[in-house]
């Protein structure tokens, strides 16, 4: 029904939590705006033990067909400095029933926009991971998990990081056979809440989903005679909502 080239969100990395921690990492996407340098992202964790949590991230590229891969972050100019996104603090120590926060900064160059998967794992602490704790806590903890039946799991989520100078610019076609949503500003824009249903009956739709459109890409559909169509269009705080008929 529809093809886009987009951002592609959620990642989960192991089945549910049966004891143990059980983290929770909010919404999926996270977006920086143009004036802004930090974000706070918070971290809750709703087990039975703490949790030792991890924050990895590297950075999503596109090429010129819109296929993504993702890389590690480089140093600046040879320096210590990482050109890109990180976490402070990377290592998060999140009580049971708690919550936890880490600032992710965003350091480098703002003339266009970039991509980041940030990965939140729960680990079980080792010497190596910089985790402040003793070696009779780490232990303990070790004991408790291999008490009960626990299987760790994490998430991750995709962040986007808009130019300095953000500009929206969206075009709408909707002349013949197909309705096309493009993205001719320097920002992600969102086609939200997507819904195809049969026309006169709201409640016999297709599942709902969530688009993230480019810059420079589009957002597409056939419109189907005896079928309606709902979204909000998303770009920055501006949200719109609309509806085409088939």
């Amino acid at each position: 029904m529809k093809r886009l080239l987009s951002v592609i969100g959620f990642c989960l990395l192991a089945p549910g939590v049966l004891a143990g921690p059980s983290i929770n990492v909010g919404v999926v996407y996270d977006y920086l705006d143009g004036d802004k340098s930090t974000y706070l992202k918070r971290i809750f964790n709703g087990g039975t033990s703490t949790a030792f949590v991890k924050v990895e991230i590297l950075e999503i590229l596109y090429n010129e067909r819109g296929v993504a891969k993702e890389v590690p972050l480089e140093s600046q100019n040879d320096s210590s400095a990482r050109d890109g996104l990180m976490a402070s603090p990377a290592r998060l120590i999140v009580p049971a029933n708690g919550m936890q926060g880490t600032r992710l900064v965003y350091m480098g160059e703002r003339s266009k926009e970039r991509y980041f998967r940030v990965r939140y794992i729960p680990v079980v602490p080792e010497k190596e991971d910089a985790f402040a704790v003793s070696e009779q806590e780490r232990e303990a903890y070790q004991n408790t998990l291999q008490a009960g039946v626990n299987v760790l799991a994490g998430y991750g989520t995709v962040f986007f990081v808009r130019p300095r100078d953000t500009r929206f610019d969206t075009r709408i076609e909707n002349g013949g056979p197909k309705y096309v949503v493009r993205n001719n500003g320097n920002s992600v824009i969102e086609v939200d809440e997507f819904k195809s249903c049969v026309a006169g009956k709201p409640d016999d739709c297709y599942p709902t989903t969530k688009n993230h459109v480019l810059p420079g890409r589009t957002f597409s559909f056939d419109k189907e005679q005896g079928r309606e169509y709902r979204f909000k269009l998303v770009e920055g705080d501006a949200h719109k909502n609309h509806e085409v008929k088939g």
